[in-house]
């Protein structure tokens, strides 16, 4: 196994360009797993530590641009207003060790279902970022995934950054587990409300052969929403408004059973984080909705 180590984006593109089947490696918590565990042995590992840029962030008037090695505990200590759902599932991640050396970038490439930012970068509306020689281009988090483990990254191609939207209304995220720490989700499930578009996005992980959208469950309480005028009053939720999108969030799930957990589990544990989150996030909307009526 060769180790390239360029020294700027530049020679890393480069490197990639000439040995396609390289695989990035930054902070290496999914990487050497595989290799360690004997499930992966590349000819190359493109080693992207010296590249400075991939560590850095932006945040903008509308959207935050997130660096592929930023890792988890940068958004949670830096960008924790500005990308609550992120920062929620950084918290997730395995252990300090790891959450100071993961970053989304990693995640992303792996594309594995049971990936903590993944639901959150779904709810979010993310874009991916990548690069060749022969320019770069931006992927749309909905079309990122394309199967288990594989993403629309070109073998030439690396994530260079993650543009997330900044939140404007309330965010959450919660993981099923065997335990609080060094856990693969079980399930996962992440909620935004986006009050600017009168939307709602959801992200669902480690239910389906990739992270995936609730989107019949989205379509219908943006149409709860409106028809009733709850953005504008920010009035309780009806509880059966709670739980039919429940249901239908629940219904978006294709998982298998395995060691973790069973399919029918599964499901209705997506249900429930659904029904829960849909409460929290309504909930922290109508006080802030209610404290800009009384300014």
């Amino acid at each position: 196994m060769d180790f390239l180590r360029p020294a700027s984006w530049e020679e890393a593109l480069a490197a990639k360009a000439a040995h396609p089947a390289a695989v990035p490696i930054a902070g290496g918590t999914d990487v050497m797993v595989e290799i360690n565990f004997d499930h992966r042995r590349p000819e190359h590992l493109l080693d992207l530590n010296r590249v400075g840029e991939l560590s850095e962030w932006e945040v903008g008037d509308e959207t935050v641009r997130l660096g592929a090695s930023v890792p988890y505990s940068r958004v949670m200590g830096c960008l924790r207003a500005e990308l609550p759902g992120l920062a929620l599932a950084s918290h997730t991640v395995a252990s300090p060790q790891i959450r100071n050396r993961g970053g989304v970038g990693g995640n992303l490439g792996t594309a594995s279902p049971a990936g903590d930012a993944h639901p959150a970068l779904l709810a979010a509306g993310a874009e991916v970022e990548a690069e060749s020689v022969r320019g770069s281009r931006r992927i749309p988090i909905d079309a990122f995934y394309t199967g288990v483990k594989r993403n629309a990254l070109e073998p030439d191609e690396l994530i260079r950054a993650v543009h997330v939207k900044k939140a404007t209304g309330p965010q959450q995220y919660s993981k099923v587990g065997t335990r609080n720490a060094m856990v693969i989700a079980v399930c996962a499930f992440g909620l935004a409300l986006h009050p600017e578009s009168r939307t709602v996005r959801t992200g669902i992980g480690s239910a389906a052969p990739t992270p995936v959208r609730a989107q019949a469950a989205e379509e219908f309480l943006n149409a709860a929403l409106e028809e009733a005028g709850l953005w504008d009053s920010g009035a309780p939720l009806p509880p059966s408004v709670a739980a039919r999108f429940a249901e239908l969030a629940a219904g978006a799930c294709n998982p298998i059973d395995d060691v973790r957990g069973t399919a029918r589990y599964r499901r209705h544990a997506i249900g429930v984080l659904a029904r829960r989150q849909l409460g929290w996030t309504w909930e922290q909307y109508r006080g802030a909705h209610t404290l800009e009526g009384a300014a």
